[in-house]
């Protein structure tokens, strides 16, 4: 008789642990609280335009196609996955724009026009951004956190010194680049895992050679394909996926996982159970406290979110030529921005905004001369500080002021469509720990190692995975924690 497995959460994460132990012989069930799968990889369509009100760019490709070749299946017979070109357009106040480029002819072409002494700065750092990448891929992102005696060994103790760093990612940029302009870019890059680059480590200088070395892409028809074409990918391999299916606990006899009890009352028996839900929530509320006790509510409430986002989507009835598909508009001071997001846990009163516009690539995503924009600034996690509820309105207010400033004149004037989404909505809809949408900061030293591993300490055949788990947010992370995770039931297997 097949080993069972029930996955609480239909998001990428469980969604390709599913595919991998299915594939492998087990019966898997997949619970899903919401109507849809995907998790916060999700969409919004009105009045012809749609939205991906989750990640809006894919990177490090090679890991969504190793989950499609791991199950014998070619991702082309699934997603166009297109580059986009530029990787990002960059704006500041002083009206200096900066397109990145994976042509790294073009990209220092732009650099030079900043600041010339910089060029040459660039090549040795994104030669050490590849080294730092190519080391924590065949370390960090190749083991789960279980197997950390492993890596502490010789063999891979030499790498882990050399990528691990105590300096801050933006004293580490300000000792390579000699432009403000360019030291906030790639400080920039912290926010890929939801964090300060005043706090979070050099270490993560190796993102920048994810974009710049390997490329952005986008799926073309929205990225919320990615997990429609995984639930397809899961059927076709017996996975039953139930939605609108809330778990209230997950059930443990004599230190044991062996199901879950969903709000129904109704107990569903199960070998293993893999909870997708935020690591943290689950801990706090889908365990009993004397279950979990490597995680007592005071070591939960002492691991520190990521950020959240304040989130606009803009259907415009205009085509915005300025506008790239990736856009970020600057703020004057940002180091005052990330003190205001976590330190005093408030919204930044002059934000660096994101603005999406799919459309410029993909016609398919707002009506004819049209835009769609996806427009997200970083945001606190939830507290008493910020009460959205009454401060979402003059927040919106004060972004799209910020857009006309940046040159998108008459902007209100033009909205078709409009949803506000705020960090209250991703805490309340995803039960995501107090709003975050990478799960878990990296702000401190030894972050990364504090994060719950893919296997629960304290309850055999419990395990998971998630953003607020090893090794980390975003899509190619998240979809690593669910191979890390099926590896290790099929190791005990």
């Amino acid at each position: 008789m097949n080993k069972s497995v029930i996955v609480i959460g239909a998001g990428l994460g469980g969604l390709s642990a599913a595919i991998r132990l299915a594939k492998s012989g087990f019966s898997v069930r997949v619970l899903e609280k919401n109507t849809n799968v995907g998790g916060k990889v999700n969409f919004v369509e009105e009045r012809g335009y749609k939205f991906d009100t989750g990640a809006s760019l894919l990177t490090m490709r090679h890991v969504l196609e190793d989950l499609f070749k791991a199950v014998g299946r070619r991702i082309e017979d699934y997603l166009e996955i297109v580059s986009c070109e530029p990787l990002c357009r960059y704006r500041w106040v002083d009206e200096t724009v900066f397109d990145a480029s994976a042509d790294l002819r073009k990209t220092e072409s732009e650099i030079e026009k900043i600041s010339l002494p910089d060029v040459e700065n660039f090549r040795r750092y994104l030669a050490d951004a590849r080294c730092k990448y190519e080391v924590s891929e065949r370390t960090f992102l190749a083991h789960s956190l279980n197997d950390l005696p492993r890596l502490l060994r010789p063999k891979y103790l030499k790498d882990l010194l050399a990528i691990s760093s105590t300096q801050t990612l933006d004293r580490y940029n300000k000792k390579y680049f000699k432009s403000p302009k360019l030291q906030q870019l790639f400080n920039r890059f912290a926010t890929y895992n939801g964090s300060s680059p005043y706090l979070t480590p050099a270490t993560f200088a190796l993102i920048p050679y994810v974009e710049f070395g390997l490329g952005v892409w986008y799926v073309r028809g929205g990225m919320y394909l990615i997990p429609k074409a995984l639930e397809k990918l899961a059927d076709e391999l017996n996975v039953k996926i139930k939605t609108d299916c809330a778990v209230e606990k997950i059930v443990v006899e004599n230190k044991k996982a062996v199901g879950v009890r969903l709000k129904t009352g109704e107990i569903l028996p199960s070998d293993f159970v893999i909870t997708n839900a935020d690591a943290i929530e689950t801990y706090r509320n889908l365990i009993d406290a004397p279950n979990r006790k490597s995680f007592p509510d005071k070591k939960l409430d002492k691991i520190e979110p990521s950020c959240s986002g304040f989130v606009i989507l803009l259907g415009v009835r205009k085509k915005l030529d300025s506008l790239a598909h990736h856009n970020i508009l600057f703020s004057n001071d940002y180091r005052a921005e990330f003190d205001a997001i976590f330190k005093q846990k408030r919204p930044a009163q002059d934000p660096t905004v994101y603005v999406c516009a799919a459309s410029r690539t993909d016609e398919t995503q707002a009506p004819e001369g049209c835009e769609n924009l996806f427009v997200l600034v970083n945001a606190p996690y939830t507290s008493e500080q910020t009460d959205w509820q009454t401060e979402a309105k003059s927040y919106r207010d004060l972004v799209l002021k910020k857009l006309e400033n940046f040159g998108l004149k008459d902007l209100e004037k033009l909205i078709e469509f409009e949803q506000i989404i705020t960090p209250e909505d991703f805490e309340k809809k995803y039960n995501a720990n107090r709003g975050s949408i990478y799960g878990v900061s990296s702000n401190g030293v030894f972050s990364a190692f504090l994060r719950p591993p893919n296997k629960s300490k304290d309850i055999e055949n419990l395990y998971f995975t998630g953003g607020a788990t090893h090794p980390g947010g975003g899509i190619p992370l998240v979809l690593l924690s669910g191979k890390f995770a099926a590896d290790l039931i099929l190791r005990k297997s």
